[in-house]
This record gives structure tokens, sequence and C-alpha cells, in this order.
């Protein structure tokens, strides 16, 4: 390398101690990378200056769209942007240097102006016009050499991304936002890159590499840099879109200084607004932003998953609108190159959440399965906490790949590199880890070789505890520093979730104090109608019954200030004799019923007392309905039986329905006196159980024998709901997928023992006493 980038990146970033006092740290870099761009790209211009400029002069004549104007200008020189002004950083003088600073930026072609106008350049260059300090700035830039001769494209890249490291740094509050800790970037980009053997090593070889949340472009600054140090001859086609305009002019200028075409770098949301929909890649690498909600694009979003299906890019499911990690993973999933064209592989960041947040059937759950089940999953990497500079939270890589090796199909590895990681002398932001080259080969190392690893103790300092207060006599034993790695078989994440029913078992009772209940409607009403009865009902007739027209305006202070969830509808309802009305008939005709029932033959117990056999009771209301005459609808017959009914377990079971099939109790149809009886569900008993997959049984083998071994012996008058099947395969069960990670590299550590415990307690009593004893004297 013909120069120190850092030494370079250094010099460069000395301005901030000209802008020290009149701006602050945050902006340092907004003033340095788009001036640090301007000298690169006049010096990159300088040796086809003459023939642009006597191109833009012919060309100018002709009267042609800009468009035309600037292909035309553009065969005047062998990069792909340009400047028409005959002026450079040197020639702009101290007088009436704002002017032409302005003029001499607005000369270039579009590409290269844009990047200063997302800058929001021009609003700087007033600002250290204001400050005197403008002359300066371009004095220094302008004795600067960051010439092609001086500098290549390839070390300029490492120079500019050096300066956005320092700009990221000098902002730890939005950092996170825009940049990827150089480390991570390293780690991610080795794991994505290191089974292309013929990128690392033939001639002359083309990849293409995208990343939809490209920031300010580390990722496919890293990914180029990777291929490079190892096969300089290989092309490296950058493509990315990202949503923050200042991102995104630092990503454009990265990518146009190592010589990129940046019409492949686009401004927008990736979700909603896919500007590069029509291509497919070989490398992918991204860091989304971690639990940000999709609420603004989700119209956008759900149409694509309702009108396009599996056509588009969401097609396994949609996650819940509060995460949209899961999304980004299922767009760079559709921009995999087509298999027969060599495939892709994908690298991305995620937190715990899309590991394992969603139950069988939601939409998260559908998309691990998508992924696994289309076997596109290669590995996931658990990271150290602490490692980004805007949370400290557990974050995983996850490496995807439609061109596995033969030994990898159907495998899945997990490798958990939580302790892979040192202190950094001072924290940036949330950044206290930092994971050294040692630790980023480890990983790779493990992963290429696709091998398992014991949780292998590492050489790594013990945590440093506080010595203040009080030690203990017997200190808890440090966790020892361990790195481990397993493989799995796809199937070993997946599961099938049954729902598990048990019988309604009701006792009844019609006797006054319940048939009371009914005189309040149901919920939200039943407080404040109690209330309201409590103080005003006492001297109703039954002419003025409900009637609240004189006490309105008390009921309704008392309700806004003790029941204000109540809705104004319901207040109005409720204000209204009709629903007083409505409820005092419900229970006029219970109390019809209760004569009849008292009067016939076996019904009077039901009166007088509890009883446990519901079926029977429905018999006898049944008759008691047609010998009283008595109407109920469905509403105010359930209201009738809620308040007249409880759950008991020891009473009957309810009986839903008397079918005339065979009996089959494993699925709810049981045997009783000769006919197959259909019980009512009780759905506070309901419950789940969760089977895991077993590729080498039938379903219904591996339900019923889980069913029988874990089940039944527990509570043997429980049934599988049979209608309850997954969608996809029409078998028993809704099919589920979760990788708990954490689950498989738990290393139970056993408490200390009781005699330990109660000798500190000793300890510290006989402390306190002391110390009490000393207060007293």
């Amino acid at each position: 390398m013909s120069i120190n980038f850092s030494q370079t990146a250094a010099f460069l970033w000395s301005v901030a101690d000209l802008l020290r006092g009149d701006f602050k740290q945050s902006q340092y870099g907004r003033i340095i990378l788009p001036f640090t761009l301007l000298r690169r790209l006049e010096c990159v211009l300088d040796k086809d200056k003459a023939a642009v400029l006597a191109k833009h002069a012919e060309v100018s004549k002709m009267g042609l769209p800009e468009d035309a104007c600037e292909k035309m200008v553009l065969r005047a020189t062998e990069a792909t942007f340009f400047n028409t002004s005959p002026m450079d950083l040197s020639k702009l003088g101290e007088t009436g240097i704002k002017d032409n600073l302005e003029k001499y930026i607005q000369s270039f072609s579009r590409d290269a102006r844009e990047i200063f106008e997302y800058f929001k350049f021009a609003e700087f260059i007033a600002q250290l016009a204001d400050a005197n300090l403008l002359y300066k700035v371009v004095q220094k830039f302008a004795t600067t050499d960051l010439s092609p001769k001086a500098i290549s494209n390839y070390e300029m890249g490492l120079v500019f991304e050096e300066l956005i490291r320092r700009f990221a740094e000098s902002s730890n509050e939005t950092a996170g936002e825009h940049f990827t800790p150089r480390d991570i970037v390293r780690l991610t980009t080795s794991l994505v890159f290191m089974e292309d053997d013929e990128a690392l090593t033939q001639e002359g070889i083309i990849r293409t590499i995208y990343d939809p949340t490209a920031g300010t472009g580390g990722f496919l600054s890293s990914g180029m840099e990777y291929v490079h140090e190892l096969n300089p001859n290989a092309v490296m086609r950058a493509f990315g879109q990202e949503l923050n305009p200042e991102s995104y002019a630092i990503c454009k200028a990265d990518m146009l200084i190592k010589g990129q075409n940046v019409s492949r770098i686009k401004l927008g949301n990736t979700l909603s607004n896919d500007q590069l929909y029509a291509d497919k890649f070989d490398y992918m690498l991204s860091n989304p932003p971690f639990g940000v909600d999709w609420k603004k694009v989700e119209g956008e979003i759900k149409d694509e998953h309702t009108l396009k299906g599996f056509d588009g890019r969401f097609g396994p499911g949609l996650p819940r609108v509060s995460d949209g990690s899961l999304l980004f993973l299922m767009h760079l999933i559709s921009k995999l190159r087509d298999t027969k064209d060599g495939g892709g592989r994908i690298g991305i960041i995620l937190n715990g959440s899309p590991l394992f947040t969603g139950g069988a059937g939601s939409g998260e759950s559908e998309i691990r399965r998508y992924i696994l089940e289309a076997d596109l999953l290669e590995t996931i990497v658990a990271l150290p906490t602490d490692m980004f500079y805007n949370t400290g939270i557990a974050t995983y890589v996850w490496v995807l790949s439609n061109k596995k090796d033969p030994e990898r199909k159907g495998k899945v590895q997990l490798i958990n590199g939580v302790n892979l990681c040192g202190k950094m002398r001072k924290s940036l932001g949330s950044k206290r880890n930092v994971m050294a080259e040692d630790d980023i080969a480890i990983i790779t190392r493990t992963f290429g070789r696709f091998e398992v690893v014991d949780a292998v103790a590492l050489d790594k300092p013990e945590e440093l505890k506080s010595n203040r207060g009080r030690q203990s006599e017997n200190p808890k034993v440090a966790e020892a520093k361990t790195f481990s790695s397993k493989i799995f078989a796809t199937t070993d994440f997946g599961y099938r979730r049954i729902t598990v029913e048990r019988p309604l078992r009701l006792s009844v009772q019609f006797d006054d104090a319940r048939l009371e209940a009914l005189r309040f409607a149901p919920r939200p009403f039943t407080a404040v109608m109690k209330w309201v009865y409590e103080h005003f009902g006492q001297n109703w007739t039954e002419k003025t019954y409900g009637d609240l027209a004189a006490v309105a305006v008390e009921v309704r202070a008392y309700i806004k200030s003790h029941f204000a969830d109540l809705k104004e509808k319901d207040i109005k309802d409720l204000l209204d004799g009709k629903l007083w009305r409505s409820q005092k008939a419900l229970l006029d005709n219970a109390r019809k019923l209760q004569g009849a029932l008292a009067r016939q033959m076996g019904a009077g117990r039901i009166v007088d007392g509890p009883c446990d056999a519901f079926n029977r009771f429905e018999v006898e209301l049944k008759q008691a309905l047609k010998t009283t005459d008595v109407s109920l609808d469905v509403r105010e017959k359930k209201q009738l039986l809620d308040a007249v009914s409880w759950k008991n377990p020891e009473a009957e079971r309810v009986i839903k329905k008397i079918h005339k099939e065979k009996a089959n109790p494993l699925y709810g149809l049981f045997d009783v006196s000769g006919k197959t009886i259909e019980f009512q569900a009780d759905g506070d008993l309901r419950d789940n159980e969760n089977i895991p997959l077993d590729p080498s049984c039938s379903v219904t083998e591996t339900v019923e024998a889980y069913f029988h071994k874990e089940v039944a012996p527990h509570v043997p008058d429980a049934w599988i709901d049979g209608g309850k099947r997954d969608e996809k395969d029409g078998e028993l069960g809704i099919v589920g997928y979760e990788i708990p990670f954490n689950r498989h590299f738990y290393v139970y550590t056993p408490p200390r023992s009781l005699v330990e415990i109660d000798r500190d307690l000793d300890l510290v009593s006989g402390e306190i006493m002391a110390l009490l004893r000393a207060v007293h004297a």
C-alpha cells in the first residue's frame, strides 16, 4: 500500500481543530466528509478536465435536455461523473468564496451533485462563511493530494471508511442508526464469503453485493474489501438502498470514491418501495433496525402479501406490526440469485425476537417454517452483548444460502460466541465489548469446518467485580467462559401444537338470590346498575320502573367520577328506562320458570338446593318453558344460565351432542351407557401441547403416542381436538417452528449448599446484632 490510510484519515479529520468551538462535535463529519469527497472528485477529474470543458462548451450550444448533455459530456472522460466549472478548490479565492464554491458544486453531473444536496452541504458552507472559517477549511483540503496516483480507489475507500467511523463514534447518540461496528461487519462478511472459492481465487470473476439497509455503506465496503484482500482481480458490483438521506449521501459518496456505479445506490424505504425489484444478487449483507414497527407502510406490505403471495416477497407470512426484522429477512431471501445461476448467500444481524416470537400458526412461526423447510438456514451465531452503539441486547448473525454444501443439507449449525470478546478501553455509547481477529477466526473456522464443539474453555479474563461493601465468605464461583457449537436437523426446531380439551362440569341452583342478579345487565352495566338501584330504585313502582329522568344529572356525574371507562353510548342506554325494563322482564320470566320447576316432579331439588346434574336440569328447564309459555332469546337464555350455574369439578359432564358413530374417546367421543356422547368443552381448562416433529413416524402415531404418555395419565377425561389441523399439510395439529438458542446451550449450575448459605446468614446476623448493640450503647 502506498499510503497509510489511518494517517491520511487522521490528517483530514484534523480539520476538526478548526471547527472546534463554532460547531458541535457531532457536526464535524458533516463538513469533513463532503469536503473529502469534493477534493477526491476534482483530483480524479483533473487529467480529463480540459477535454470535459471543451466538450461541454460544444454540447451546451445544442440545446439538448440535461440527460442527453450528460451522456455526451461523459464521452470526454473515463470517470462516471464530471464537473464543467474551470475552477477547483485552489482557485476559489478568498473574496466571494461562498458563492464560488456553491457554483462549483452545482457544476457537477447529477449523481455527484445529488450527494452534496443530501449532505445539506450548502447549509454548512453558509455556517462556515458566517464563522469566517470557509477559506481556511477550503485551503486545508486544496493542499491535500488525494489524486489516484497518490492513493488508489481501494485505498481511498479505506480512508473514507475511517472518516465515517470517526464521524459515527463522535455522535454516539445516533451512531447505531447508520453505522455497524467494524468487528461485527468483519465477522458477518467472513461468514458469508468464506464458502465461495471462485470469488476468492479466480481472476476476473464478477460478483454482486447488496444491502437493503445500506446505512453509510459499511457492509458493502467490507464485502468488497474482503474479496479484494484475497483476490485483487475480482470485480465486485455494489447495490444498496437506504432510507436516511444523510446516510444515503455518505454511502453514495463512498461508492463513488471506490469507482462504483452510484446509480445502483437508491434512496427510499426498501419494504414499501423496492427500487431494485428486478435484481438478484450473489451476496447480501444487512443490519436492519431492531424492533422497529412497520405501521407506516402496513398497507403496502399487506397488499403485497395478499395479492402476490409467494410471487412477491412476503408469501410465507407477516410478523406482528411492532417488529419488522423478519420482513427484511424475507426481502433478502427474495433477492437470492437462482440456483441455476450459481445461487446466493445472506448474512443478516437480528436480535433474539425472530428466533422464537410467535406461536404455531403465527406470521413469525410461518416465516421460520418456510426458511427451515426450504433448507435455507446454514448457521446462527450468538454474539456477545454490548456490541452495538445504540443497544446492549443479545444479537445474532444469521447466514442463509440456497446453495448449501451436501454435508449441510437438512442441517443447521448453532454457534455460541457470547464470550468471544474483550472489553474496550473506552465505551462508545452502548458498545463496551469488541471482537478481536482471533475471536472472529474461531467462529469462522468452526463454521467452515462444520464441526461440533463441546464447551471449550476460553482464555479470557474474569469479569472485575466490585469490592465495595461486605464480601461473602463463600463467594459464588464465576462461570467459566466457554465457546461451543452444535449441529441440528432442521426438523429439530419444529413441533405440532395440539389442542387438549376437558369437559365442562356445571352445578345449578334456581334460587331467589341467584335470580336477583338478572335485575342488572351484564358487564359493563352490572356495577353501575347496582349502585343506581340501591340509591334510587327502592321507590320505583311498576309504572315508574327504570325512570331516571329526575336524577339523570346526578347519576351521570357519579358515573363520570367512578366509572370513567363507561362509554357515552352505554351511559345513554343506562339512563334510558328501556334497559331497566328489559332486565325486569327477564327477572319476572325467571321467577315464573322457578315456580314451574318447583312444581315439576324431580325438579324441586334444583330450586331448593344445588344440583350437580346439569343435563337433567336442561331437560326440566325445557319442560318449564313449555308449561309457562315463556320465550327466551339466545342472549336472555345465556344470561339466565350464567346466573344460576357455576363450574364444579365434582359435577357431571355437560353433554353437547349424541352421535350415531362409534365411540373414540381419544378424540372426544365417549361411550356412556351404550351411547356415543360428545361433551361440552370447558374453555378455561383448554390447553395446548407442543409435540416435537418426528419424521420417522406418521403424524397421527406421533400425536397419539405423546398424548397417551404425557397427557392421559394426568387428566384421564381429556381428549384431542381433531378439528385443529394444519392448513398446509392437513394433518392433526398446527405446525410451528422456533429456535430456542439459549435452551440448547444452557449449562446447569447447582446453587450453593444450604450449609454455606446458613453460615453466611449467621455471619451477617452477628454483624447486625453487633451494630445494634453499638448503637444502643
